[in-house]
């Protein structure tokens, strides 16, 4: 949600560019982890879930970079890059969780 909120400020000529990139990579976080979650096996499960952190780190850097081209003040930085931090415990966590269970079995 930070981030369609924080793009609001973009350029209009980021529209169709890193606008739209970096809404992707976020939006891809979730969506990925609910598309795993109701796969038949923890296997699957577990390689959306990669495929979701792929997608964070992705969205990641575009925060660092739109930051840099003067998209984000320094502010707006912070919290999102907080927020990307957290994300990527919980998101490592969960995997690593995850694949426990899967040896388990």
């Amino acid at each position: 949600m930070e981030i369609y909120r924080a793009t609001n400020q973009f350029p209009k000529s980021e529209l169709f560019g890193l606008t739209s990139q970096l809404r992707r990579a976020g939006l891809s976080v979730p969506t990925n982890i609910v598309e795993g979650s109701h796969r038949e096996s923890s296997a699957e499960y577990i390689r959306f879930l990669d495929i979701a952190l792929g997608s964070l780190a992705e969205a990641g850097y575009q925060i660092d970079f739109a930051h840099r081209l003067g998209y984000f003040d320094d502010a707006t930085f912070e919290l999102l890059s907080s927020k990307h931090g957290q994300c990527i415990r919980m998101l490592k966590g969960l995997i690593k969780s995850c694949k426990s269970e899967f040896l388990k079995k």
